[in-house]
C-alpha cells in the first residue's frame, strides 16, 4: 500500500515536468522567426487561393460561398421583417375587429346598394330629357352677332 501514494506523487510529477517542456517547447516555435514566417506564408496562401476561387466561380458565373452566406444572411434579414410586418397586420386586423361598427363587408354592401340605387335614379333622369340638348344663351348670341 505504500507504493500506491509513490507512483501516484510520481506520476504527477513526471505529468508537470511533461506539461512545463511541451509548453516551453510551444512557446519557442510560437517565438521562432521561421515557424512565424511559416505560419504567415501559409495564411497568405489561403487568401490567394480563396480570392482564386472567388474568381474562377466569378468567370464561370456561379455564386461563390460568401455569396452564398450574404444571400441567406439577408434572406432571413427578409423573412424577420415580413413576419414583423405579418403581427403588425394581424394586430391591427384585431382592433379593427374590435371598433364598434366596424363591420367593414356590411357597410360597403350598404354602399353599394345605395350607389346602384342612385345610378338607377340617373339613368332614369337621363332616360326622361330631350334627346338633343338645349343651345345656350350664350351661343345663340354669338350666333346672332355673326350675321
Amino acid at each position: 500500500m505504500s507504493e500506491q501514494p509513490e507512483n501516484d506523487g510520481l506520476r504527477e510529477r513526471l505529468q508537470k515536468q511533461g506539461e512545463d517542456a511541451l509548453g516551453g517547447f510551444a512557446q519557442q516555435l510560437l517565438e521562432s522567426p521561421l515557424v512565424h514566417k511559416a505560419l504567415a506564408g501559409a495564411f497568405d496562401a489561403r487568401e490567394k487561393a480563396v480570392q482564386a476561387q472567388e474568381a474562377a466561380m466569378g468567370a464561370l458565373n456561379l455564386p461563390s460561398a460568401a455569396d452564398l452566406e450574404r444571400l441567406t444572411r439577408r434572406v432571413r434579414s427578409l423573412s424577420q421583417r415580413l413576419e414583423g410586418i405579418e403581427d403588425g397586420v394581424d394586430r391591427l386586423d384585431e382592433r379593427l375587429a374590435a371598433l364598434p361598427g366596424a363591420n367593414i363587408e356590411a357597410r360597403l354592401a350598404g354602399i353599394e346598394t345605395a350607389l346602384d340605387k342612385l345610378g338607377n335614379e340617373v339613368e332614369a333622369l337621363r332616360k326622361k330629357l330631350p334627346a338633343t340638348p338645349p343651345r345656350r344663351a350664350s351661343a345663340k348670341a354669338s350666333a346672332a352677332k355673326k350675321s
